[in-house]
């Protein structure tokens, strides 16, 4: 009796030696694929992230390079634009015919008459002053020049990334002879600086005849270079 209980006692010492052993494989399997998944994951997730930043430095590559050969061209272009200024500047006669260091009506730079033509600034008094100029430059007798100074507007308006003329309209009248009346319309016509004349009105006879116009002119702001930057993304 002694001697089956005893072998009843091994044959479940080996049972249950047999389930361990079976349990501990199974724990060392289950660990082994858990570390598998594990690196497989982690090593998707980083192929994926060295990926986006290899993309990444690729595009930032790429813009550093357009950005490099922009500056190549544009430092080609100052230099272009600098000596096609000298010439505009020191042509012995300006576009009108006049002398590029005179003080007459048709005098000075080039440069002067393309401001005097556009200036970049709002400015109603320097308006109304050559308006005068050319009115009294025929002898003619000023009765009134109005229109409406929009300034305090138009302080805003100095710079512009894309400028655009903005019209300052005014009206004139003035009295004299008829000849003077013609020549006064000759000269808006043939200002350097652009008048759109809108309405025209003559009264009286060729030796006393008073016109009044209603015209407008311009001005362009200046445009507004500025460094900018682009975010790469």
């Amino acid at each position: 009796m002694a001697t089956i209980s005893g072998l009843k006692s091994q044959a479940a010492n080996i049972q249950i030696g047999k389930h361990l052993q079976l349990s501990r494989a199974q724990t060392v399997t289950f660990s082994s694929i858990a570390i598998a998944v594990f690196v497989v994951v982690f090593t998707i997730f980083a192929a994926k992230s060295l990926i986006s930043e290899g993309s990444f430095q690729h595009q930032v590559i790429n813009a550093k390079h357009a950005a490099l050969n922009q500056l190549q061209v544009n430092q080609t272009n100052v230099s272009k634009l600098a000596n096609a200024y000298k010439a505009f500047i020191s042509t012995p006669q300006n576009m009108l015919g006049g002398s590029p260091t005179g003080t007459g009506p048709q005098d000075g730079s080039n440069a002067q008459l393309v401001l005097q033509a556009l200036p970049s600034k709002y400015d109603f008094p320097a308006l109304t002053s050559s308006i005068e100029k050319l009115i009294t430059g025929q002898n003619m007798t000023i009765q009134s020049i109005s229109g409406s100074d929009d300034q305090v507007n138009q302080q805003s308006n100095n710079t512009s990334a894309s400028p655009q003329p903005v019209a300052m309209p005014f009206s004139a009248t003035a009295e004299g002879n008829y000849a003077q009346a013609q020549a006064l319309i000759g000269q808006f016509q043939h200002s350097i600086r652009p008048f759109q004349i809108m309405t025209l009105e003559f009264q009286g006879d060729q030796s006393d005849m008073t016109v009044s116009i209603t015209a407008q002119t311009y001005y362009q702001p200046g445009k507004n270079f500025a460094v900018g930057h682009k975010e790469i993304k």
